[in-house]
C-alpha cells in the first residue's frame, strides 16, 4: 500500500508533527494504479484503523484479503491501497483522514473501531456517502444505529459486543474461591462502559469485591497495572479497549510475576501475553465486513435497511505459556466455550 500524506494545506504543520500518524506506508509508488478488469467496475474503499494493535490490524488484513476475493468472483476491483489509514488513536488526524477521504470521493467509509465510526458518521450527515463499520461493541448505544435491525441511515456494519457474563463464568470457573477483581480500562472507550458496567453487577451478586484501575496512556496503563497487583487483586478484567491492547505487552509480565491471571474480550490480547481472551474471531469479521461492503456496492443494498451483523462470541483463546507460568489448568474451561484456541505470545497473528 503506497504512503498518502494529508493534502489538506491547513493541517500541515500538524502532519509534519505527527510523523507516522495518518498514513500507513507500505509502498514508496505514490502513482499506484489499480488494474480493473475489462468489464469490470473499480470502488474506491476508504478503510480508516483507529490504532495500531494485534486484534485491528486482523480486521483490516481480512477486510482487504476478501475484498479481493470477491472482486475476482464478481468482476470488479475494490480499491482500498490508495485509500488505507491509521488514525493512530487520534481524534484530530482522523477527522482530517475522513475529509481527505471524502475529497477523494470514495464509494465507502470503513472505520474499523467506534470512534473511528462515530467520526464517519458525522462527517457523511449531509453527503450521506455509505458508512459500513468494523468491530464496533454496540451500535445502538452509540448512536450509529436506529437499531442493530433496521439502521435507519447510511451507516451499518459488524459488531463484537462482548457476552461478559460469559468472561466471568470462565473467571469463577477458573477460580472458585476468588475474592479481589481488578478492572482495567480506560474510561473514555465506549468499548468499555457497558462491559464494565455490567462486570460490576455481576461481581456484587457473586459478593466478589472489585478494584478499578484506568489508564488513558501508556504510562498510565503501567501505573494502573502496577496499582492492582499492589491490591493483591486475584484477577483482572478488560473488555475489548483499544488502549489496553496496545499496552499488553508492556504489562503481562508484571501480571504473570504477580500471579494474577488477565481476562480480555478479544483473541489479540492473549497473543500479546493476558491468560484468556474471549470474543469474536476477528479474522471472520473482518471477512463479514467485507461482505457487506460489497453488498452496498455491488449489490446495490441500502445500508438503513441492512442488519448490523452480530457475530457469535464463544470463543476463548488461551495463551498457553501465561498459562504455564500461572500454574493454572484451562482444560475444564474448554466446554464452557464454543470455540478454544491455544496460542502463545507473539505480536501478530500469522
Amino acid at each position: 500500500m503506497k504512503k498518502r500524506l494529508l493534502s489538506l494545506m491547513m493541517v500541515m504543520t500538524f502532519a509534519l508533527s505527527m510523523v507516522g500518524c495518518g498514513n500507513k506506508a507500505t509502498s514508496t509508488d505514490d502513482a499506484a494504479k489499480v488494474e480493473t478488469p475489462a468489464d469490470g467496475k473499480a470502488y474506491k474503499v476508504g478503510i480508516i484503523q483507529y490504532v495500531d494493535d494485534a486484534s485491528l490490524n486482523q480486521i483490516v488484513a481480512n477486510v482487504e484479503s476478501q475484498l479481493d476475493a470477491i472482486g475476482k468472483e464478481k468482476g470488479c476491483t475494490f480499491d482500498y491501497s490508495n485509500y488505507y489509514y491509521n488514525g493512530q488513536a487520534d481524534a484530530t488526524t482522523i477527522n482530517q483522514i475522513v475529509t481527505e477521504l471524502i475529497n477523494d470521493e470514495v464509494d465507502v467509509l470503513v472505520p474499523v473501531a467506534t470512534p473511528t465510526a462515530m467520526i464517519c458518521q458525522s462527517a457523511t450527515e449531509d453527503n450521506q456517502i455509505p458508512v459500513v463499520f468494523a468491530a464496533v461493541s454496540d451500535p445502538e448505544a452509540a448512536g450509529l444505529v436506529a437499531s442493530n435491525d433496521k439502521p435507519g441511515a447510511n451507516v451499518t456494519g459488524t459488531s463484537d459486543g462482548l457476552n461478559t457474563e460469559a468472561v466471568f463464568d470462565l473467571i469463577f470457573e477458573q477460580d472458585r474461591d476468588i475474592q479481589k477483581v481488578g478492572l482495567l480500562y480506560d474510561k473514555s472507550q465506549d468499548a468499555s462502559a457497558g462491559p464494565i458496567k455490567e462486570a460490576k453487577k455481576l461481581l456484587d451478586a457473586a459478593g466478589v469485591e472489585y478494584v478499578e484501575k484506568t489508564g488513558t496512556t501508556n504510562d498510565e496503563v503501567m501505573l494502573a497495572a502496577d496499582a492492582l497487583v499492589a491490591e493483591k487483586v486475584d484477577a483482572v478484567f478488560t473488555p475489548t479497549d483499544n488502549t489496553i491492547m496496545k499496552c499488553e505487552l508492556a504489562i503481562y509480565e508484571k501480571f504473570i510475576d504477580a500471579g494474577i491471571p488477565h481476562y480480555c474480550g478479544a483473541d489479540s490480547f492473549a497473543l500479546n501475553g493476558a491468560y484468556l481472551g474471549y470474543g469474536v474471531n476477528y479474522a471472520t469479521l473482518g471477512k463479514e465486513t467485507a461482505n457487506m461492503v460489497a453488498e452496498v456496492l455491488v449489490d446495490g443494498k441500502s445500508p438503513a435497511e441492512l442488519p448490523v451483523k452480530l457475530l457469535d462470541n464463544g470463543t476463548a483463546t488461551v495463551n498457553t505459556e501465561t498459562a504455564a507460568a500461572l500454574n493454572l489448568d484451562y482444560a475444564k474451561l474448554k466446554d464452557m466455550c464454543d470455540g478454544f484456541v491455544e496460542v502463545q505470545t507473539a505480536e501478530e497473528f500469522e
